[in-house]
């Protein structure tokens, strides 16, 4: 196990929900932060409470579906701390609708910020990463191992975060490179309150009950701790673990499981007939 003290951390989508968490909880383990989103106030206010704490932290108002400002959150890490130890490939959006009905610009924009952003980031930050010997981590959800009905868009993104991640750890097996894949299942976060409808506006009020999900803070300790240990996978939550077990022998059955779980959901963009 390798702790963070020290250690250079950048976390993409931080400045709410999962990306949040996992900044305090790298804080506390003695990591300088280099902390990116496109809400500069919500940054600000963030990186104001850390800095109270005496915690090292930068922030760099970026937009991860664009390369340049992801080559911009790199180049101001290493202008600030002369290295980079781990990238946490967090920032993404979500949707809530049925492909039939969707714009296929909401399927485009989810690829730009899920899977180019990740591909962005890491592109840019890989030579400092293999001098380090550090981690590179993608946030992506059990949506990325089973497709889940009405998110054709996310789920598309994370399958192909996770082709990227895998390649890329393979590339790597004799560099010293950390590659890490998260899978979260739902977790009480702001990515379903922002979460795309078919037209491409925000849905708004999220259609699941949050108290009965994983908080954001539990995740990002399990997430820290699964970079710490340098694993390879970390799927989330009692019941992403059962999908991810029963898809490997009986995909079909959980194909009805997952149907009916989702059809359950509030204002469902479809139905059992």
């Amino acid at each position: 196990m390798e702790n963070l003290k020290k250690k250079v951390v950048i976390i993409t989508g931080a400045s709410s929900g999962i990306g949040k968490a996992m900044a305090f909880e790298a804080a506390s383990r003695g990591a300088s932060l280099m902390l990116a989103a496109r809400n500069i106030k919500k940054l600000e206010a963030l990186s104001l409470i850390l800095e109270k704490d005496n915690i090292p932290v930068k922030i760099c108002q970026t937009d991860v579906s664009v390369m340049s400002d992801c080559e911009h959150l790199i180049a101001e890490t290493v202008k600030a701390y002369g290295q980079i130890d781990v990238l946490i490939n967090n920032a993404g959006i979500s949707m809530r609708a049925l492909f039939v009905d969707t714009d296929t610009a909401v399927l485009q924009r989810l690829m730009d910020v899920n899977f180019w952003g990740a591909v962005y980031c890491t592109k840019f930050a890989l030579p400092y990463l293999l001098t380090q010997k550090g981690s590179v981590a993608g946030i992506s959800s059990v949506a990325g191992i089973k497709g889940l009905p009405a998110r054709t868009g996310y789920s598309a993104s994370k399958f192909a975060m996770q082709g990227f991640m895998e390649s890329l750890r393979i590339e790597n097996l004799y560099t010293g490179l950390h590659v890490l894949m998260a899978y979260p299942g739902f977790t009480a976060s702001n990515i379903r309150n922002t979460a795309l409808a078919a037209d491409g506006s925000q849905q708004g009020e999220s259609p699941r009950d949050e108290s009965k999900m994983m908080s954001a803070e539990e995740v990002a300790i399990h997430v820290i701790n699964a970079i710490e240990k340098r694993k390879r996978t970390l799927v989330l939550t009692s019941q992403g673990k059962l999908t991810v077990m029963l898809n490997k022998f009986f995909p079909a059955l959980v194909d009805k499981l997952v149907y009916n779980h989702m059809a359950k959901e509030p204002d469902a963009p479809f139905a059992k007939n």
